[in-house]
């Protein structure tokens, strides 16, 4: 028995925010931006929740088949709609699916490899046949427009897996870890807290490059060796898209070469924990990779989180 992704699906809301619109807003510019990120532009939500573009994600990756199908659904979001109901289970009412299991899952940017380990687990305890996971993100609603240096760097969207029990294995591997001693380099502040912007991202950028590229590659070490995998051997590396320099160092340390990592950033930014999925779904319609392709996931993010996966679609 084996559990397998069959399936992808990815939105993205319509607007568009560019660098130049950027810099009419704050202090930066198109090439200051460029240069450190790789972000060209982003996509903004206008009135569309998290759970609104997660279910548009979710529908495309179902292709036409019967919600009814899906026994479960997990949801990687750090921008719920609300504390409760989870995301998921608005994202289960909007398809009139009246039967699965459905939770959220919070790590950040690395919340949709920590979903699919989730999900995968549980498909294999329990009898549980087909399941969606579902990153997404409305990071627009707790940035500070006023702070150059994050609002620069997110944007909204929504990616979906659907994932099937069956003879074939497709999940081969997992790393998984945190260390929340590096809470305070990336984090956004409770209710109740007394500073000035109490729900905008903080960030502190040159400790959280650091970490975030020691991180990954250790993770992404740590999943080949577990699945007998070199670097050489992976079709693709989908990595979380955050910043073009540490994809760059990551792929570096690793030994991959350039034309096997997919980025999409410049379209979109920082889309958290939608990030992975929205890559590997356009990755696949693009035709990088297909049936039978060797794919390395590696993300990180506010926690500190950070994992790796290893696919063979």
């Amino acid at each position: 028995m084996g559990v397998k992704v069959v399936s992808t699906g990815s939105y993205v809301p319509d607007r568009v925010l560019t660098n130049f619109d950027l810099e009419k807003m704050v202090e930066t510019s198109d090439e200051w931006i460029t240069t450190r990120t790789g972000i060209k532009e982003r996509r903004i939500s206008e009135g569309e929740t998290t759970s609104d573009m997660a279910t548009e994600a979710a529908v495309r990756a179902l292709k036409g088949r019967n919600p009814e199908e899906v026994d479960l659904i997990v949801v990687a979001t750090a921008t719920p709609d609300a504390f409760f109901p989870s995301t998921a289970c608005k994202v289960q009412a909007k398809m009139e699916n009246k039967r699965a299991i459905a939770f959220d899952v919070s790590a950040a940017c690395t919340g949709f490899i920590y979903a699919l380990y989730v999900a995968d687990s549980i498909m294999r305890s329990k009898d549980v046949n087909k399941a969606l996971v579902i990153g997404a993100e409305r990071f627009s609603k707790i940035v500070n427009w006023k702070d150059r240096t994050t609002c620069i760097l997110f944007g909204d969207g929504a990616g979906a897996v659907v994932l099937k029990k069956g003879e074939e294995e497709g999940i081969l591997g997992f790393d998984l870890g945190a260390d929340g001693s590096y809470g305070d380099l990336l984090y956004v502040p409770s209710v109740g807290s007394n500073e000035e912007f109490p729900f905008y991202v903080r960030m502190r950028g040159n400790e959280v490059f650091k970490v975030a590229v020691r991180t990954m590659v250790d993770s992404a070490i740590r999943v080949l060796e577990k699945t007998g995998i070199s670097p050489q051997e992976i079709d693709l590396l989908v990595p979380h898209q955050a910043n073009l320099r540490i994809i760059n160092a990551v792929a570096e340390r690793l030994g991959i070469d350039r034309e096997k990592i997919f980025v999409n950033l410049n379209r979109y930014g920082n889309t958290s924990a939608a990030s992975i999925p929205i890559a590997l779904d356009e990755a696949l319609r693009e035709g990088r990779i297909g049936e039978g392709s060797l794919v390395l996931l590696i993300g990180f993010g506010g926690g500190f989180t950070w994992g790796s996966c290893v696919l063979r679609l």
